[in-house]
């Protein structure tokens, strides 16, 4: 039996379950870089203490929940659709399904071939390294043995950016481009973990580069094109400009924004860009529009059938 299985962080299935996300998270060695296990866990109760009430408001305005978890299931669904013979499911970093009760079902489905589709377009430790060796390691615990495939990132793909292309089309509601800047906000990191050689910035910038020219060949001309960075935390230095400083640098107020480190919607393109950051811009007098992420179109789906081909080859 062959496999599909979509790899994320998660995000709460519910209020109850926030704590539990941010617990989960700020223990993950990937994202607390403390060495010291003992210390870490401190520093992680620490912030999980001090970030979840206002992490419960924030999901309450989202419904009480993930947007995340309703986007993944339509794209499971849309995607069995394109693989019938296919058995898709979903492992999430932080909150369930965790990779243990995926790990379960693909030995109760007697899976011989894995494929393991990060959900991040770029890799960082952060993310893509911390998925798949959360479900590698897992599954080596499980005694699970099967032919496994993963990918590092899939940003130069064409039909996934064919896939941004539309839905930055879709924010711009038929009007001139020119009239507007393009503001590609990515989720930030920490500085210190650049500077040890993370490749997540550098391939941020070669994804740029390639959305540029496909924006040209689409006839798409923005008045300028930016890279700005959200969801910072903590005091220490993070990757920069932020959003909020790129949106105080511009004179043109006619903004349209494109999550590009995000696949599905989620907090922090649903609450971030399209509340807290909304509510700045209007402040400041911007005509700003926030695009979709690709979800579950047609299009992605088509490149994650691509995708999952060429690696199984």
């Amino acid at each position: 039996m062959k496999a599909l299985v979509l790899l994320n962080m998660g995000g709460p299935n519910s209020l109850d379950e926030v704590e539990l996300f941010l617990k989960n998270m700020f223990n993950d060695e990937n994202i607390l870089t403390i060495k010291n296990r003992l210390l870490r866990k401190f520093v992680a109760f620490l912030i999980t203490n001090s970030r979840k009430s206002v992490a419960k408001k924030n999901y309450e305005l989202l419904g009480g929940k993930s947007p995340l978890n309703f986007h993944t299931k339509n794209l499971i669904k849309k995607l069995s659709s394109y693989l019938p013979n296919v058995y898709i499911t979903c492992a999430m970093r932080y909150t369930p399904p965790f990779s243990k009760d995926v790990i379960k079902e693909l030995i109760k489905i007697k899976a011989d071939e894995v494929f393991l589709f990060p959900l991040y377009p770029h890799y960082s430790t952060t993310t893509t390294k911390s998925s798949l060796e959360d479900f590698y390691n897992t599954a080596k615990g499980y005694g699970f043995h099967a032919r496994f495939f993963d990918i590092a990132n899939f940003y130069t793909n064409r039909l996934y950016n064919e896939a941004v292309i539309e839905k930055i089309k879709k924010a711009l509601k038929d009007e001139d481009s020119k009239e507007f800047d393009l503001i590609f906000s990515a989720h930030s990191l920490p500085q210190k973990i650049i500077d040890r050689g993370d490749p997540y910035q550098i391939q941020l910038k070669e994804h740029i580069k390639i959305l540029k020219e496909l924006l040209r060949q689409n006839g798409l001309e923005f008045n300028s094109i930016h890279l700005a960075y959200q969801s910072k935390l903590g005091p220490i230095k993070w990757l920069e400009p932020s959003l909020e400083e790129k949106l105080k640098s511009l004179k043109n107020k006619r903004v349209v924004i494109y999550p590009i480190s995000f696949i599905l919607d989620n907090s922090e393109t649903e609450f971030e860009l399209h509340i807290e950051y909304k509510e700045i811009a209007k402040r400041m007098g911007f005509d700003y529009r926030v695009c979709e992420c690709v979800n579950d179109s047609d299009k992605f789906c088509e490149a994650i059938v691509k995708i999952y081909h060429n690696a199984r080859g």
